[in-house]
């Protein structure tokens, strides 16, 4: 067997190449997120390509809080298996948010094969620890910072969940104060067995280093994972193994399907402050 059950690449694939399996699904879903992306920019205040770091691909997009200082804020990292889209396909995530006060950065970064797993986990910090610094210049409050992310970004704010900030960045240890991972991949093992290791070229030690759900950290922020009640038996996997490990630990944590929902289709909960997506990540964030 290459991976639990899955003796041939061609049955990983089919748990996780969802454009294969369900083109039609991703094609909408792709046009839906360039399509309110555009919509919330035309009627929302924001900032484009704010830079963090010396690369291109090292920048934020900023969507302050309607009207007002010491704003929660939201850092939300965007999907793509680490090898596809932008922050600007996702600036549609802020709507929901917004409504509650709440100031979003949608973060940006290098894609495979251009990088390494390692090099997006430290651009995803990277783009932390600045909204973090700079949170008072967009309306935030730094001591009330949370991360979602969704597929690759749920894997990437994961990693986060597990970083030094004060041993690694001189910061508090608590800088995050919520994680939220959607529809994540906490166990890189099937991976180097699928259609993306052109691409990813892990190796076994990436394997090891970048899998979350083997850096189970002993204190962590709250961790919520929500994933779509129509996933495939990988994806679901993926969540109820990673919570089973971060429960073993006695950490504060919760999985949360979402009814009627694919991999896809999750996302348009942030349209809605009140949809079973968003409501328990704002109420995590201290946000009714």
């Amino acid at each position: 067997m290459l991976y639990r059950n899955s003796a041939t690449q061609e049955e990983l694939d089919a748990q996780y190449n969802l454009r294969a399996m369900i083109p039609e699904a991703a094609t909408r879903y792709e046009e839906f997120c360039e399509r309110e992306s555009r919509k919330l920019r035309a009627e929302m205040d924001h900032r484009l390509d704010v830079p963090f770091g010396p690369t291109l691909a090292e920048h934020v997009d900023v969507y302050p809080a309607p009207g007002g200082t010491g704003a929660p804020v939201l850092v939300y990292v965007h999907g793509g298996f680490w090898v596809l889209r932008t922050s600007k396909e996702f600036g549609f995530v802020a709507r929901g948010p917004a409504s509650r006060g709440v100031a979003t950065v949608v973060t940006n970064y290098a894609l495979a094969p251009s990088v390494t797993m390692g090099e997006m986990v430290r651009q995803t910090r990277a783009a932390v620890v600045w909204a973090y610094r700079n949170a008072e210049g967009f309306g935030g409050d730094p001591s009330r910072l949370h991360v979602a992310g969704h597929s690759a970004g749920g894997h990437l704010v994961a990693t986060l969940a597990m970083t030094d900030w004060e041993g690694e960045y001189g910061l508090p240890k608590d800088l995050v104060k919520s994680v939220t991972a959607i529809s994540g991949l906490y166990d890189l093992s099937p991976f180097p067995y699928t259609f993306l290791q052109p691409k990813l070229q892990l190796s076994a030690s990436d394997v090891l280093e970048y899998s979350p759900i083997l850096h189970v950290p002993d204190e962590a922020p709250p961790l919520l994972l929500p994933y779509g009640e129509r996933e495939t038996d990988g994806f679901k996997r993926q969540s109820e193994d990673f919570y089973g490990a971060w429960k073993a630990k006695g950490l504060d944590g919760a999985i949360l399907p979402i009814p009627g929902k694919d991999h896809f289709g999750i996302l348009d909960g942030f349209l809605d402050a009140g949809s079973p997506l968003l409501s328990p990540i704002l109420k995590r964030m201290g946000v009714r």
